[in-house]
């Protein structure tokens, strides 16, 4: 009874600041439009505290001692809100704040704390502005794909790809996430242009590697895509001519919520109707559309729902013969809600169902004989993140994810089934971890998550931690580490995306796993001025995709059907950013180096064994520098700047011939080839300039004209090799990318 008196006593102390201690929490959104504000800084000047706002702009700071405060709010591109408030004991005061945007001038001074702006640079994660995206020249229109190919440690495959192949890994190995919902096959035009509307998307976030528990399922990256809420104050929206495709969209409010609409739509057809009349192999007909729509209801105060969805297709018929043609129809269609409730000012949550679609339909004609494939992915899931805030030292977060997966193909020959395959998987996941400030300088977050796989019925441990130590204001020293798995695989099609399959893990096809380790420094060296470094290397096992030289895999057991292999990947990027005035921009450049290992290949046949060779978008160097200028309160420049290593190729050395003697009429060719992708095509270089005025409408709305010039100098840089066989064995042509091309585009605000 003594001990637990004096134990009382000696933790009285502790539970009164408890009890007696203040809390602040909210929203943070833009005042014109009422749209969220994700990663906005808040801190309390006074006590040096501070945090920033999630993926839904809520913010939280716990265990305040009452008393009286300047509660300051910064967010890049918004105006620094700064109120005085006083804390009483034990309140827990709900502060929703709305920032407005700035209007910058040309000799204006920007004071931003360096503590603040650090907030907004974790560890192998990159945040990308719409405005970006839109500003930056990009091959006839804005794309997100494009504008992240841009950022250090993510590679372009080549001028005809929007693929995303980061620190190393290829397109499957990236978690694509809109609105909480996977997207498999996000592109459009063969791969030429992604899926996402910039005039729709809110919030780009890319996770590079050593990504957090709270994800799961790839094993290289993240990346996260949020579409705008709609306007909460007014009718607004805006429509751009351009000269592949166009868009429009409007969002506005209604009582107690919010929408948005967003619609893209090919605009060839006029293209098209005059190649038709002047060469050959041109399409008959191609189009592809995009639809985005999201509608958000503020049930109470501390309860939001919302609903999202976007569908898109492209449709191509191409007559290449007289008797053969080629018809093509793929696209993805998604779908959310989600509950966002506030428990307490110390417990925040989204709940959310979620519903994927992606199809594709190839079908062939040669001499009135089809050839037809049916490919379908149905994803459903439901997940929930809890965060919870214990004091002002821990943000603790956790969470589950489950959801059906069915896989399903069909081929077709002359109206006869050939091959049918349908494939249920279920999985689960469930993640915890902590944000853990130890002090002043120390920042801990350590997570595990547990993944399961219901084909082969595996069961999977993730730990994940990140470290990082910060000496000075202007200095953060970073670690982390991740283990990740995935249980899904691509096959992927050279030509273009529409011919793409997706595979599972199943018995005896274990799923691929591997190690991240991350190190980087970042700092301020000068005010307005930002300098990354990061260090990274990564481990593939058990990586499993179809066998190409299987002849034939009908009738094969489905573990057979596939070749096993490993891999590694290691680089250096560096990041160079200036981000405020007349003159913004960066430099980003990326080391890297990536390898895989197959059964045969590079190795003597009579080893039986393997070597690893670089695949072919393994590029040692990379470089993009982006510039923009405020030439006036009209006109903007910006250029884009970018050189790389070629690319691997496999160089073929020549051609053997067994002949069926008397006669030469019947032949069997064999080409010999050096080791794999051991050649390398010459360097990439490139350089894009644009111009935008901004204006009016007749004086009724805002309009921006935007001109374009992508590859100024006309480098023809080479794409891959054609060798002819039959007539020139020995000489080869070079197949080049995209010439010197100008583009021009119409933007009305209204």
């Amino acid at each position: 009874m003594k001990k637990t008196a004096l134990l009382f006593l000696m933790l009285f102390p502790l539970l009164a600041s408890a009890q007696q201690s203040a809390s602040v929490s909210g929203y943070i959104t833009d005042a014109a439009t009422g749209e969220t504000l994700i990663a906005a800084n808040v801190a309390l000047l006074d006590r040096r505290q501070g945090t920033t706002t999630n993926t839904s702009g809520y913010y939280s700071l716990q265990n305040i001692e009452p008393g009286v405060y300047t509660i300051v709010v910064s967010y890049i591109g918004y105006q620094q809100y700064r109120r005085e408030i006083t804390l009483q004991p034990s309140e827990n005061r709900r502060l929703d704040i709305r920032l407005s945007q700035k209007g910058y001038r040309l000799d204006e001074v920007v004071v931003q704390s360096e503590r603040e702006q650090e907030e907004q640079r974790a560890i192998g994660t990159a945040q990308v502005k719409t405005e970006f995206i839109r500003k930056v020249p990009s091959v006839f229109q804005a794309d997100v794909f494009r504008s992240l190919q841009l950022l250090p440690g993510v590679k372009a495959a080549s001028d005809f790809s929007s693929g995303l192949y980061i620190r190393g890994g290829s397109p499957d190995q990236t978690l694509i996430l809109l609105d909480r919902t996977t997207v498999y096959n996000p592109s459009h035009f063969f791969g030429f242009f992604s899926t996402f509307n910039p005039d729709a998307v809110k919030d780009v976030r890319l996770y590079k590697g050593g990504y957090p528990a709270k994800y799961g399922g790839r094993l290289g990256s993240v990346l996260t895509i949020f579409n705008k809420d709609g306007n909460r104050n007014e009718f607004e929206g805006s429509i751009t001519l351009g000269m592949l495709a166009s868009r429009a969209s409007v969002e506005g409010p209604f009582k107690k919520g919010s929408w948005m609409f967003a619609l893209r739509r090919s605009t060839l057809e006029p293209l098209l109707a005059i190649l038709q009349q002047t060469q050959d192999n041109i399409p008959e007909d191609f189009a592809f559309l995009d639809i985005n729509g999201k509608v958000n209801f503020d049930a109470t105060g501390d309860d939001k729902l919302s609903l999202a969805f976007y569908s898109g297709s492209d449709n191509l018929k191409f007559p290449f013969a007289e008797d053969a043609g080629i018809n093509l129809e793929y696209g993805n269609q998604t779908l959310s809600g989600t509950w966002t409730h506030i428990f307490s000012e110390k417990v925040f949550s989204n709940f959310t169902l979620t519903g994927s679609r992606y199809f594709n339909y190839p079908s062939f004609n040669i001499a009135a004989t089809p050839f037809e494939r049916s490919n379908n992915i149905y994803d459903f899931s439901a997940k929930g993140d809890i965060e919870y805030y214990p004091d002002d030292r821990h943000e603790l977060s956790a969470g589950f994810w489950t959801g059906l997966l069915t896989l399903k193909l069909q081929d077709k020959f002359d109206g006869e089934p050939t091959f049918r395959s349908r494939t249920h998987s279920q999985y689960g996941s469930f993640y915890i971890q902590d944000r853990w400030e130890v002090n002043n300088q120390f920042i801990l977050t350590p997570g595990l998550r547990l993944n399961g796989f219901s084909e082969g019925g595996y069961l999977r441990l993730a730990p994940r931690l990140a470290v990082e130590y910060r000496p000075s204001d202007r200095i953060r020293l970073q670690g982390a580490y991740g283990r990740y798995h995935q249980f899904l695989t691509l096959d992927s099609n050279e030509a273009f995306t529409g011919f793409d399959i997706w595979l599972t893990a199943d018995d005896e096809v274990p799923p691929a796993s591997g190690n991240q380790y991350v190190i980087g420094l970042k700092t301020s060296p000068w005010e307005r001025y930002n300098l990354d470094v990061e260090f990274y290397y990564r481990t593939m096992e058990n990586l499993f995709e179809p066998d190409p030289f299987l002849p034939d895999q009908a009738g094969l057991p489905y573990k057979e059907t596939f070749r096993f292999g490993r891999g590694y990947a290691y680089g250096a990027e560096l990041f160079f950013e200036r981000q405020v005035g007349k003159l913004t921009g960066f430099a980003g450049y990326t080391f890297g180096v990536t390898r895989r290992k197959f059964p045969g290949f590079n190795a003597p046949i009579q080893e039986q064994g393997a070597r690893y060779y670089p695949p072919k978008y393994d590029r040692i160097h990379d470089l993009n520098v982006v510039v923009n200028y405020e030439l006036s309160s009209r006109w903007s420049a910006s250029a884009v700047f970018s050189y790389a290593t070629g690319q691997a190729y496999t160089k073929p050395l020549g051609r053997t011939a067994a002949f069926n003697f008397p006669t030469t009429a019947n032949s069997k060719q064999q080409l010999i080839v050096g080791k794999v992708n051991a050649s390398r095509l010459p360097a990439y270089n490139r350089l894009d300039v644009g111009f935008n005025r901004n204006g009016t409408f007749f004086g009724r709305g805002k309009a921006q004209w935007q001109f374009q010039l992508i590859n100024v100098y006309s480098r023809r840089n080479i794409w891959f090799y054609n060798y002819d066989l039959d007539e020139n064995p020995a000489e080869r042509d070079a197949v080049q990318l995209l010439p010197i091309l100008p583009s021009i585009s119409y933007t009305l605000n209204f």
